[in-house]
């Protein structure tokens, strides 16, 4: 696909997604740590609604490490995967505290060498909390849309990473988080793509296949 096409899917998003924001709910950076790490395989919606009693229960960086890991999976149990990201959470919170003087770090390095931190977790963080967009989260919207439109067809999340990161600008980088989440939720839905009002199915080599396809079967 030419970077100019690209810079246009961009500019069409944006357009249809004016708000579009990080959707995960957290006021200081090490919640957004706890509730990118709750997100795995689970949704921001379901998230944000055990988020509030967690961070009631732990104001500080202190407070997850310490606290009972019973009572966290017990919290967390509605996010999934509860005894894992439990763990996680009281590892990180340590090594936050032990190795990171108690302030989250920023740079792709560092937040991977955190328990529970996978490098789409980074790229979320390091944009969210630091405003650094070097690269781009690859999640399941954005690895659905990717394929689909034509932007990769890789399947491997840092492979499809790379590709994006060749045809988008540094400009447009830190909106593409975003703007791919909400396109897939409201319109790029998997299973059931809503093509007809999809505000860049002219560049779309998903929507120009099917349209084709329909045009021999008439």
């Amino acid at each position: 696909m030419k970077k100019s096409d690209a810079t246009k899917i961009v500019q069409n998003l944006r357009t249809a997604y004016p708000d579009a924001t990080c959707s995960l709910d957290f006021s200081t950076p090490f919640e957004l740590v706890i509730a990118v790490m709750l997100s795995a395989q689970c949704t921001d919606e379901r998230v944000n609604k055990t988020t509030p009693e967690l961070f009631n229960r732990c104001k500080t960086i202190e407070d997850f490490a310490n606290i009972d890991i019973s009572e966290l999976e017990k919290i967390i149990h509605p996010c999934g995967f509860y005894k894992n990201k439990a763990k996680n959470i009281k590892l990180c919170a340590s090594q936050v505290l032990n190795d990171f003087n108690g302030i989250v770090p920023h740079t792709m390095e560092e937040l991977t060498s955190l328990a529970g931190v996978g490098r789409k977790s980074a790229n979320v963080i390091m944009l969210e909390v630091f405003g650094i967009a070097q690269g781009i989260a690859v999640d399941t919207h954005a690895k659905r849309i990717s394929n689909l439109v034509g932007l990769s067809v890789e399947k491997d999340p840092l492979k499809i990473e790379q590709d994006l990161l060749k045809i988008f600008s540094k400009n447009d980088i830190k909106d593409i988080n975003h703007l791919f989440v909400w396109h897939g939720r409201n319109t790029c839905i998997a299973r059931h793509p809503k093509c007809d009002i999809c505000p860049i199915k002219d560049f779309c080599k998903y929507y120009k296949n099917k349209d084709i396809q329909l045009t021999k079967s008439l």
